[in-house]
This record gives structure tokens, C-alpha cells and sequence, in this order.
């Protein structure tokens, strides 16, 4: 995918971040069991899928010259939000 458009991953002060984070909570849940895991999980899923929306919608997408790319992020980003709409089973 990044190819076709010209772009490429770079770390960054943000990646190098998530990075740290996604260790820290690999470490913190592997301690945790039953009910106290799966709340965790869901709490730390919402969260990260909230930040990631505001993220794309209010940075990536107003930041992007790239027409391909802003199109499959605004895509994307209307997948995730009818995702978090629809009701659970």
C-alpha cells in the first residue's frame, strides 16, 4: 500500500510512543486474569480506537496532499465509526 503512493514508514516521536506504550501493556495485562483481563482489553480498545479516529480525522486527513491516501483514510474512517455504531451481539 505505501509503495503505490510514494510514501513510506518513518519512527517518529509518535511510533517510537505507541511503541514504549504497546510494551508496557503487553507487561501489565500478562499479569491479569479472567474478568480483570477482558475488562482491561475492551477499556484499552475503546480508548485506543477513539484516539486513532481523532487522530486520523482532526491531523492525517486536514495534513495529506496525497488524494489517494486522504481518500483511503476518510474511507477507513468512515468504516471504523458505523463499526463503533453498530450495536453488540
Amino acid at each position: 500500500m505505501l509503495k503505490r503512493p510514494g510514501a513510506s514508514a518513518k519512527n517518529n516521536p509518535l511510533s517510537e510512543r505507541l511503541q514504549r506504550d504497546a510494551h508496557a501493556l503487553v507487561e501489565e495485562m500478562s499479569q491479569l486474569r479472567g474478568v480483570a483481563f477482558d475488562r482491561r482489553y475492551a477499556s484499552n480498545e475503546l480508548a485506543y480506537h477513539k484516539a486513532v479516529n481523532q487522530l486520523v480525522e482532526q491531523t492525517f486527513i486536514p495534513n495529506i496532499d496525497n488524494a489517494e491516501v486522504k481518500e483511503l483514510l476518510e474511507a477507513g474512517l468512515r468504516i471504523f465509526r458505523e463499526m463503533s455504531a453498530m450495536p453488540e451481539s
